[in-house]
């Protein structure tokens, strides 16, 4: 009978979860444990592994996933389920019951005595007849359902027993309802409320009114999925010629069909669709001998639940059915990341500390004459390096507002897809995140200009005024410079030496010491720079993989986890949906 839809489209089998975040923390969860609570061990034989046990236990689960992102009157019809399931389960499942419901006129009180073999209900002319439901039971103990009716035991029959076989309709209680389209609004409501309680109903239509509109479009068609548990007789076929009742007949069956009500013609469940004469007693036997065939099984109970469940999934799967993949890719993750690399400025920061580092080694290395002059040069640019004020504050206002989009672009790829509901709880949650990330971004590149703990390499930052590591060579160089600036001293002085008459004359060894340091310095100072350009690169790539390293995870654990937990309770909730559905989720 039941006409359910699975959440998931075929391509989905293939991959559980289309994020890698989501998919990496699913993986390390069994897959009992996505649910809130997860169903014991339980024997075949046991209640627990019963169908529709573990369909109410779904149900209850979504509802309670559910409550903190969908308000109260969406899952009100899922808590009146549950809530009527649980009161039937606990009266009698020997009993069934049944509701004779159809519109004035339709002959319903007069099939209810015929099947009854006595006049219980009363019939005539005067419209509307039946004013309050009648019951009768063909077995004792059938009261506390008929108080759940609310019948009172005024209004509570028993029939003639008839010939036929022994402990023929045992179980059944037969309830004579109101007419559906009385003029009067508290009948109307009567019908409602009972249909909602039974276990199975007998919808009696004639001739005339077998198409009515507002029987097939408030009843018959919200109904359709409990056809299983539905019989639909065409009643005051003695008014019609042979020719005309099968054609009637025909009708009202291409009608139900377009109701998405399914047919139990061939014996296949669904609905069952008989003609009779409630008045000449034709067909009556046939009712009858469906009907105990119907109670004999005492799992009408049961069929009503399970159309209740099917319905109420049904008009949840909007909230909670996709047919795509859901959740964040590995590029967007990357994206997410570069952007807030480029806010909290990582690339400009390994820029920096390349050149920090290229420095260090010209100043090592590099001669005093030049590096005398690069301190002088260094002293009078001081000044016209130093950013104004506003454009300081204007750089700062354009890295939050790229650190509040980029959130904003992560929110919204991780929300595609998804239902309404779901998807605005995962954008909420990424706004969330995104309040405080710019300040945690400011806090994060400053506190790497003085980074503790680590090696002495690591905690090297590319601030201005912090010395960048040496490496081992770089005494030697220094070694190598100072004798290259002696030699240039010695030479120089031994000249002077030489012109104020001190020393004899000899030009040759003065003047090839001064070359020697004079060529050597800048040779030295090249040869460093030439070997130096590889560790900075390397350094400026480090510390640039450090700040972005930090700024992802300063991202992730405000961002992209806040986001993740909300994928992860809406995968929960999707699969206690599809269990309410009596789907299994194995391949999924």
């Amino acid at each position: 009978m039941r006409a359910v839809t699975t959440v998931t489209d075929p391509t989905e089998k293939a991959e559980p979860w289309d994020d890698g975040l989501i998919a990496r923390r699913a993986e390390d969860r069994p897959a009992e444990a996505l649910t809130t609570t997860p169903a014991p061990a339980a024997a075949p034989d046991t209640a627990a592994d019963d169908p529709l046990d573990r369909r109410l236990e779904a149900l209850r689960e979504l509802v309670g996933l559910s409550r903190a992102r969908l308000d109260a009157a969406t899952l009100s019809q899922a808590g009146r389920v549950l809530e009527e399931a649980a009161a039937r389960r606990r009266l009698s499942s020997r009993h069934t019951v049944v509701a004779v419901a159809g519109a004035t006129g339709s002959g319903k009180s007069t099939l209810f005595n015929a099947l009854a073999g006595v006049s219980l209900s009363e019939t005539g002319l005067r419209r509307p007849t039946t004013s309050a439901p009648i019951a009768c039971s063909w077995t004792d103990g059938a009261a506390p359902l008929l108080d759940r009716l609310g019948i009172p035991g005024r209004s509570r029959r028993r029939p003639i027993q008839q010939g036929g076989a022994p402990g023929a309709l045992d179980g059944l209680v037969l309830v004579d309802l109101p007419d559906h389209d009385s003029a009067a609004p508290e009948h109307r409501h009567t019908v409602d409320r009972v249909l909602d309680l039974v276990d199975a109903v007998i919808w009696v239509v004639d001739p005339e009114k077998y198409a009515d509109a507002m029987l097939h479009e408030r009843y018959l068609r919200p109904m359709a999925q409990h056809a299983e548990v539905m019989f639909v007789v065409l009643n005051q076929t003695d008014r019609l010629p042979d020719e005309a009742a099968e054609q009637v007949l025909d009708d009202l069956r291409r009608l139900l069909d377009e109701d998405g009500i399914a047919l139990g013609e061939y014996g296949e469940p669904g609905a069952t669709v008989l003609p009779l004469s409630a008045l000449t007693g034709d067909g009556i036997g046939e009712l009858r001998d469906a009907l105990d065939q119907f109670t004999a099984g005492r799992r009408a109970a049961e069929r009503r639940i399970a159309a209740d469940i099917d319905a109420t999934a049904d008009r949840l799967r909007p909230l909670y059915a996709v047919g795509r993949q859901v959740g964040l890719s590995e590029l967007d993750r990357e994206e997410f990341t570069d952007r807030l690399a480029e806010a909290v400025g990582a690339a400009a920061a390994g820029q920096a500390a390349e050149r920090a580092w290229a420095r260090g080694a010209n100043r090592a290395c590099g001669t005093p004459w030049l590096r005398l002059w690069r301190w002088y040069d260094a002293r009078r640019s001081l000044t016209a390096a130093i950013p104004a004020p506003s454009s300081r504050a204007d750089d700062e206002t354009t890295a939050r507002q790229r650190v509040e989009h980029a959130a904003r672009e992560v929110g919204d790829a991780a929300a595609t897809g998804l239902p309404a509901t779901w998807a605005q709880s995962v954008r909420d949650a990424a706004s969330r995140g995104a309040e405080g990330l710019p300040e945690a971004l400011d806090e994060l590149a400053a506190s790497a200009a003085s980074p503790q703990g680590g090696s002495r390499r690591q905690r090297a930052s590319y601030a201005p005024g912090v010395r960048p590591p040496r490496p081992k060579w770089w005494p030697f160089a220094v070694l190598v410079q100072v004798a290259m600036t002696l030699l240039q001293l010695l030479g120089g002085l031994w000249l002077v030496a030489q012109i104020v008459g001190v020393v004899p004359p000899n030009l040759g060894v003065p003047v090839l010491m001064m070359l020697t340091g004079i060529v050597g310095g800048p040779c030295v100072e090249w040869a460093c720079r030439a070997a130096a350009k590889g560790p900075a690169r390397r350094y400026g790539q480090e510390a640039e993989r450090r700040l972005r390293d930090a700024a992802s995870a300063c991202g992730r654990a405000r961002v992209l986890d806040p986001v993740a937990s909300e994928l992860l309770r809406y995968r929960e909730v999707r699969e206690q949906y599809v269990r309410v559905t009596g789907l299994s989720t194995t391949g999924r």
